[in-house]
């Protein structure tokens, strides 16, 4: 018999490793109530779920003006240093609202950091560059596909860590531009979730 009782107790410790652990119902609603609407209920916000169709249909309205091909067509960097994937809002010579979805399958996160991956402060200011790059280049007295250079940047301000699964949506906006030497100056910021992760005065 206390062979028995000892063989049951084994597998059971053996298992589970392999089961979830039983939440309570605020717990396993809680995952939820970031995407779901909220209903009264006993005086309560009760969170509801959200499926992938409802969730999906967010970004319903925000349409892109170049993807990540016309991108190519303007701006001279590729693979793995090219960091922004589509355009959603263009006025032409003035500013631009462009994506970038952040993924662990960019190599820089293998080595920044290893446990913790971040992305680097300078590639969110870089992307923002880029974003200002494609105004640039279709301007006046510029060449779509030209090679482009900082010349300096000021007032940079790093709200939060942006991280892989995060989709970093950046805006720029022109604030000078010398068509006979081709210089520019812009204005930046990015935020993740509606939250500003970061910031600059002039670029």
């Amino acid at each position: 018999m206390m062979k028995r009782i000892a063989l049951l107790t084994a597998l059971v410790a053996s298992t589970s490793a392999f089961t979830s652990p039983i939440l309570p119902q605020t717990a396993r609603l809680t995952s939820t109530s970031v995407f779901g609407k909220k209903d009264k209920k006993d005086g309560e916000d009760a969170p509801v779920a959200s499926g992938a169709e409802e969730i999906s249909a967010l970004t319903a309205g925000v349409k892109t003006i170049f993807s990540l091909e016309d991108i190519a067509k303007i701006l001279p960097h590729r693979y793995p240093f090219l960091l922004v994937d589509k355009v959603v809002e263009y006025e032409m010579g003035k500013r631009a609202v462009g994506i970038k979805s952040v993924t662990l399958n960019e190599p820089h996160f293998t080595g920044h950091f290893p446990d913790r991956p971040i992305m680097p402060g300078v590639l969110q200011v870089e992307a923002m560059a880029q974003l200002a790059g494609i105004v640039c280049l279709q301007m006046e007295g510029a060449e779509p596909g030209a090679v482009f250079f900082f010349a300096g940047v000021d007032g940079v301000k790093w709200k939060k860590p942006v991280v892989p699964g995060d989709t970093l949506v950046m805006e720029v906006e022109i604030k000078k531009w010398n068509k006979r030497f081709g210089i520019a100056t812009a204005t930046g910021r990015a935020y993740v979730d509606g939250e500003m992760a970061v910031e600059l005065d002039e670029m």
